[in-house]
């Protein structure tokens, strides 16, 4: 039996640190003894959810020492489970982990570490399938059995283990139409075949089949880089398309990024005029001879596919009559193909896809049609998303099928495609005739909308006909926020189909026009919440590595990434808030995830960067070059009352020239390098200090009297200590001169409600976040959005648009205020990296009655929910195995909080203090904890 309750009252650090370290220290002594409630229960701990580079078993990765991963499950009751060794052991065979040989094995580590764990054997071989596992040791010291065995498979590590050569069509192509290229191979599989392995990349886009099959589910491959400087290939179990005899393998390519229309001005052919493949098969046989299939002069290519014209912002036209039957397929007569053309592109910016890829995922059946006032076919499919139409339909061969999509109708009810700029967003089809229901959707192009226009359609409408498929990057779920506000919990969905939408192998900035690129603003802004929702970390490691390729060789990082032809030459100039992309998403990643390797390949990345400003910068005031400023903030039309919340760039700037460099120093503190510690610490004081000397009148006011000014110069601590809480109240003032209503852009928005609560306002962030009337958050939500909106009036009170050069209805940028649901309403945020250590203290107020937040950490799922009934707060909080954490019960002292329907200071082992602001401190281990307490009527908060 346990002798102690995981459960120690701390007096506040405000208050008591010494006693609260004192409290740590026992805890630490208590769980070193086995002494925490558990830790001598008969039940073992498991060892469960392995991953290897945040991949469940991955193919094809060409890291040279792969990092391993590993959740411990505790039986169901059991509290306070810490990891106090562990074992991992590798094998080239499954058989060998147990019976030998092992590749390596790391022998017992006293270590608590259980996250990134870095392989230490010996050089990995390409192909090579791996095997591994792990057993820890609890707190007791007493041994986890060993997990279940997990895999990762090594890919191509250089160049040289490309044997396949770079093709493309060996034909004369149609420089306007450009029809989808077809390629093909038979080969044979000359005997029993134990494994057989797919590395497949292009110049654009591609689709493979094996003897007729598609191989994988991925779509958009190869994805999204600096082409010219990074382009990855993905890595496919092919085993089960194979079989002894006769086989076949083709392609289709479309022009994707490499080519085809991106961003604005109708620029194309950006990384190339000519697609391309390369593509290899590794067979291993069953009496382990190997062999190679791989794209060379053999191959056969065609212009004679169905897809005739494929553009990701233009659509797709798909001619069915075109088909080639069994073209995939052994034994096909390919009359008229031509012999491909061997090419001599590079093969030294190749890497493994390590990300997860665009897959298809939810589904979303027509709900409505109607008849516009011009006569229009329109049909609605309840959500705004990005993907495409899946369509049924059947008629004559030569029958046409067009689809026009878009994301909002007008005051009238007609369609709207104005805000798509040169977009044509447009599929069409024609049927083969078979006399048979023909389905149809496109293969290379997606797009943004809700609605449908069916401008041409053989027969009868049936909704039933008509399915609306959501497409992107397949990040594992993450966090879910909900609360007792069905508004606002309308708003945490629009947050996350924003973020869905947008999240295709870049962090785009909108899905729908002629734009989606991967500005680097929108994403820097919203990242921590998009780390909520999704676990963000090979994704935007990924795109951070593009991030560090596009960058000048001065540092500055360009506004979009991948570049484009825009960012380039004198346009390369960087901007605050939206080049901080390259400081602000590595810390972000290493605080959400633990994930210190991103943070050290990013770091000379982040140093370019805030180098950069500096010798931009003149006399410690970056006040030079073009910015971006608070990006569109609260603006009024024929402002002569000077009611337009226009904030100096200048200010703007500086503030996140400190930003930047408070997290230099950080990351130098986390990866040990002292020298760069202490020289950004003192740069840090000197922009600071030139702040205040340029942007702080004598009676502590800023020169911009905007809401976004106060709200930077409190987030980023760029006033003294002694000047903090007048600022704060003269933010309070400015919100209520505007009624209640925020007036922030894209950089002051994610910390508005932050600033408030941490000085004390929380009431005024809740009455901001409730706020429906423009602009607020909840302003879209009652005007029907289901997604987040690019201004905050995209969508006018008397049902007009915001012009629409620039007006997207799925932009997340916004939706940062999702950092805030999470980590103060429901109150759940990280005190070390990767929530091994984090605190549950729930704000209360805005008249909710309880609010949710659940987030899967790297250790495991965490949860804190609150709820008042009547006179009662319940409050349930779930601590991962391996982690601790700080719950603080809003109550007026610790007599009055129970938990598990005893009081506290009768469980045993407790050391209690007085309360603080409102709250009673209570340091827990792993478990699932039920405290209660006198509900609190008013919301409370952290004053700073």
């Amino acid at each position: 039996m346990a002798l102690f309750s995981p459960i120690t009252i701390l007096r506040p650090q405000l208050a008591t640190s010494c006693l609260a370290s004192q409290l740590k220290k026992l805890v630490g002594f208590f769980l070193l003894l086995g002494l925490w409630p558990g830790a001598r229960a008969s039940a073992q701990v498991r060892v469960q959810h392995l991953r290897c580079e945040n991949l469940i078993n991955p193919l094809g990765l060409d890291v040279a020492r792969p990092r391993f991963s590993w959740q411990l499950v505790a039986p169901a009751g059991r509290r306070g489970v810490r990891q106090r060794a562990y074992e991992l052991r590798v094998a080239s065979a499954a058989a060998g982990l147990a019976q030998g040989p092992v590749v390596w094995a790391s022998g017992k580590v006293l270590s608590d570490s259980s996250v990134n764990v870095s392989y230490a054997g010996p050089a990995l071989r390409a192909h090579q399938r791996y095997y591994w596992q792990v057993r820890t040791w609890d707190e007791a010291g007493k041994p986890a059995a060993w997990s279940s065995p997990a895999t990762w498979q090594v890919g191509l590590l250089t160049p040289a283990n490309w044997q396949a050569a770079w093709i493309g069509p060996g034909y004369t192509e149609d420089s306007v139409q450009r029809p989808s290229p077809l390629l093909r191979k038979d080969f044979t599989v000359r005997k029993a075949l134990a494994s057989a392995t797919a590395y497949i990349t292009a110049h654009g886009l591609y689709e493979a089949q094996l003897n007729g099959q598609r191989v994988g589910d991925a779509y958009f491959t190869p994805g999204w880089t600096s082409y010219a400087k990074r382009l990855a290939y993905q890595t496919y179990d092919v085993t089960k398309l194979l079989h002894e005899g006769p086989n076949a393998v083709g392609a289709t390519l479309a022009s994707g990024w490499y080519r085809g229309y991106v961003a604005f001005d109708g620029v194309h052919n950006i990384y190339g005029r000519e697609v391309a493949l390369l593509l290899q098969l590794h067979l291993v046989y069953a009496d382990g001879t190997t062999e190679d299939v791989g794209t060379d002069g053999t191959w056969q290519t065609s212009p004679e596919g169905p897809i005739r014209y494929a553009e990701l912002q233009r659509g797709e036209t798909y001619d069915a009559r075109r088909e080639q039957p069994g073209w995939a397929q052994p034994g096909f007569a390919a009359r008229g193909w031509v012999a491909a053309r061997v090419q001599p592109y590079p093969k030294n910016v190749l890497f493994a896809s390590a990300n997860e890829p665009i897959r298809a995922h939810e589904t979303f059946r027509a709900l409505t049609m109607t008849t516009s006032p011009k006569g229009e076919i329109i049909l609605d499919f309840g959500q705004n998303l990005v993907g495409w139409v899946r369509v049924k339909a059947r008629g004559p061969a030569g029958a046409r099928i067009t689809l026009s999509h878009s994301e909002v109708l007008d005051k009238h009810g007609n369609f709207y495609l104005a805000n798509l700029r040169s977009a044509k967003a447009e599929d069409t089809y024609y049927l083969r005739g078979t006399g048979q229901d023909e389905t149809f959707e496109p293969h290379f192009t997606f797009h943004g909308f809700r609605y449908l226009r069916l401008d041409a359609y053989p027969g009868t409408v049936n909704l039933a006909d008509f399915t609306a498929v959501a497409v992107y990057s397949d990040m594992p779920a993450t966090g879910e926020f909900n609360c007792s506000n069905p508004l606002v919990n309308q708003l945490q969905h629009n947050i996350q189909w924003g973020q869905k939408g947008n999240f295709l192998d870049v962090p785009t900035d909108c899905p729908q026009r002629d734009e989606r690129l991967g500005w680097t603003g929108d994403a820097q802004v919203f990242s921590r919440t998009a780390a909520f929702n999704r676990n963000t970390a090979s994704f935007f490691a990924k795109w951070l590595r593009d991030l560090a390729a596009d960058q000048g060789p001065d540092g500055a990082v360009p506004f979009v990434v991948p570049g484009m032809p825009f960012t380039s030459g004198k346009n390369l100039i960087g901007a605050a808030g939206w080049s901080d992309a390259a400081t602000v998403i590595p810390w972000d990643v290493y605080t959400v995830f633990g994930d210190r390797q991103t943070l050290a390949v990013q770091y000379p990345s982040m140093k370019a960067w805030v180098k950069y400003i500096e010798n931009k910068s003149q006399q410690d005031l970056w006040n030079t070059g073009f910015q971006f400023g608070d990006w569109l903030a609260y603006d009024v039309d024929d402002d002569n009352g000077g009611r337009s919340a226009v904030t100096s760039h200048a200010l703007v700037a500086q503030c996140f020239w400190a930003h930047s460099t408070q997290i230099i120093v950080d990351a130098a503190t986390v990866l040990g390098r002292a020298d760069d510690v202490a020289y950004y610490t003192a740069l840090l004081q000197r922009i600071k200090a030139a702040f205040v000397r340029e942007y702080v009148t004598g009676g502590g006011a800023l020169l911009s009297n905007t809401q976004t000014a106060y709200v930077l110069a409190l987030h980023f601590d760029m006033l003294p200590e002694n000047l903090r809480q007048q600022a704060a109240e003269r933010l309070v003032q400015n919100v209520a001169e505007y009624d209640t209503h925020l007036t922030t852009g894209f950089l002051g928005t994610p910390y508005l409600c932050e600033v408030l609560s941490r000085f004390g306002h929380p009431d005024v962030a809740y009455r901001l976040l409730l706020q429906k009337t423009y602009p607020s958050w909840l302003y879209p939500v009652t005007m029907g959005a289901t997604t987040m909106w690019e201004r905050w009036n995209s969508l006018r009170p008397d049902s007009t648009f915001a012009p629409p050069s620039m007006t997207s209805f799925n932009h997340y940028a916004y939706g940062a205020i999702g950092n805030w649901l999470y980590t103060r309403v429901a109150g759940l945020r990280a005190d070390a990296p990767g929530y091994h250590r984090f605190t549950v203290r729930p704000e209360l107020g805005g008249g909710l009655t309880q609010a949710t937040a659940q987030f899967e950490t790297v250790y495991g799922p965490a949860l804190a929910h609150w709820q008042t009934s009547g006179p009662q707060l319940t409050l349930d909080v779930t601590v991962p195995s391996n982690t601790t954490a700080t719950v603080y019960v809003p109550a007026p002292g610790p007599a009055a909080v129970r938990e598990g329907n005893r009081p506290l200071s009768a469980s045993r082992g407790t050391l209690a203090g007085p309360a603080t602001q409102g709250y009673v401190p209570v340091q827990v281990g792993s478990g699932q904890y039920h405290f209660t307490a006198p509900a609190f009527t008013k919301a409370v908060g952290e004053v700073k």
